[in-house]
């Protein structure tokens, strides 16, 4: 039996949105960003590791991060996003995934975040265990428009693409 070995490739996209509030830490892409105003959310809030974590899921067919860590379920009250994305990605493994490129916006009016990007960078390519360079980290504005504009929420988009080697007969 000769074997052809060959890849399936799935892209994904995941987005979030939280509410900027005064009293929290705000944390964004797996780091704490000095501000006056952090993110509301069930966990900490890190909007760019949730959408992140929404791609991953959606790109194997995996459902959403609801799915896995529901908003209602006590154990993942103030959990850390870093260790709900690593929980995501080893699933994603043990389904013979593997992460080809992360393409990711924050979209905030502010903080000013260009100075952060690649510790945003380095920490998200250090948790999901793959090279630097296939994660690219956006800061976009929202030019004054709805509540990112106005500086009551931050949102994150997120695009994946995901293979894992099939096997065929000829």
């Amino acid at each position: 039996m000769n074997l052809d070995l060959k890849y399936e490739y799935r892209t994904g996209i995941g987005t979030d949105i939280h509410k900027l509030i005064v009293g929290r830490d705000l944390k964004l892409g797996g780091i704490l960003i000095p501000f006056d105003k952090g993110l509301l959310g069930h966990s900490d809030g890190d909007a760019l590791l949730h959408a992140v974590v929404d791609a991953l899921l959606g790109a194997a067919g995996l459902g959403d991060i609801g799915s896995f860590f529901p908003d209602h379920d006590p154990q993942y009250a103030d959990a850390d996003s870093r260790d709900l994305l690593m929980t995501a990605s080893q699933y994603l493994e043990d389904k013979r995934w593997e992460i080809v490129n992360l393409d990711l916006i924050v979209h905030a009016e502010q903080p000013k975040l260009e100075p952060f990007k690649a510790q945003m960078k380095r920490a998200i390519a250090s948790i999901l265990s793959i090279d630097f360079n296939a994660v690219n980290v956006k800061a976009k504005t929202n030019e004054g428009l709805d509540a990112v504009g106005r500086g009551e929420a931050i949102a994150a988009t997120a695009m994946v693409l995901l293979r894992r080697r099939l096997k065929r007969t000829l």
